[in-house]
């Protein structure tokens, strides 16, 4: 096999090796996870139409992509993980550089509108909380959960991490501390008098002090070992959600949005609400709120100051 002829044609393909570097160049758990998925199935689908890895043949995969009807959101970290597969095949002597530039090239998906999600009212958010039933361990522990991601805005990746040692005291109040986020920024989030009580419950009924907060559960109602997965809190917001009449279907990430949300509305300032999610941008923070630029209500028209009419 030739640089200039890669084929995704063989299970045991040296891109299999390649792929292995570019998931070993990625830091975030989170991000090796989507590159390691979007990966294995470029490869598979490669195998299946023994087809070249070019330009050409990438830009067939993101069509194949966009019909399958993904968001254009992953469909662009899948391709990004593509590019980076044919850099790495590329600088490994597998592939072409001049057909790895052309593959780099292969532009992403335009997106056609801002996914706001789902956003929950204060008595909605309210009464997914008190759902579980707290006379139960598995009860207190998700209670616990659902209280974590509302009250403190988590990412589910986040809340199955969390260890007791991230919770200290800091000017006077609860807070997790020193909380590794996406991108790998450090954050340090403050925590609401009544999401401490809530884990303090679950932790004594539980009898643990230390490693992370959240444990996995036998259909027994024991205490297992093991991580509870982020795929676990998914599947047990949404079933609590499932549990209340009319409720509407959420995912963990709208009861970020909530946070955001009803921060916002409770007058909090939004570089705080950004600092609290860990968000990079503004902007980002500003999706989550919906937020819009009021004309007939401006900041400007706040700002107290008499200087003539």
């Amino acid at each position: 096999m030739t640089a200039a002829s890669m084929v995704l044609a063989s299970p045991d393909s040296a891109l299999l090796k390649i792929k292995r570097l570019v998931l070993d160049s990625v830091s975030s758990v989170h991000s090796r996870r989507a590159y390691d998925k979007a990966l294995t199935d470029f490869l598979a689908w490669g195998r299946e139409n023994g087809i070249a890895f070019t330009k050409s043949s990438v830009q067939q995969y993101k069509t194949h992509l966009e019909q399958s009807g993904l968001a254009s959101s992953t469909v662009n970290v899948r391709l990004t993980a593509v590019r980076r597969l044919a850099a790495e095949a590329a600088d490994n002597g597998l592939l072409d550089p001049a057909l790895a530039t052309g593959i780099g090239r292969v532009k992403g998906v335009k997106r056609s509108g801002v996914r706001t999600g789902n956003w929950l009212t204060r008595e909605q958010a309210e009464q997914l909380i008190l759902t579980p039933n707290a006379e139960t361990l598995r009860g207190k522990r998700d209670r616990a959960i659902l209280a974590l991601l509302i009250g403190c805005g988590l990412r589910r990746s986040e809340a199955s991490e969390i260890c007791f040692s991230h919770i200290q005291q800091r000017d006077g109040r609860w807070a997790i501390v020193d909380l590794v986020g996406k991108g790998d920024r450090i954050r340090t989030v403050p925590m609401p008098s009544w999401c401490k009580l809530s884990i303090d419950e679950w932790a004594t009924a539980a009898g643990i002090d230390s490693g992370r907060v959240f444990r996995p559960m036998a259909k027994g109602g024991k205490l297992v070992d093991g991580v509870l997965l982020p795929q676990n809190i998914l599947n047990l917001v949404q079933r609590y959600a499932g549990q209340i009449p009319g409720f509407p279907q959420i995912a963990p990430h709208d009861l970020r949005r909530t946070f955001a949300k009803l921060a916002h509305k409770g007058s909090a300032a939004l570089e705080q609400i950004q600092l609290s999610l860990g968000h990079a941008s503004i902007q980002t923070t500003e999706r989550y709120l919906g937020v819009k630029q009021d004309l007939s209500d401006a900041p400007c028209d706040h700002l107290g100051l008499r200087l003539g009419k």
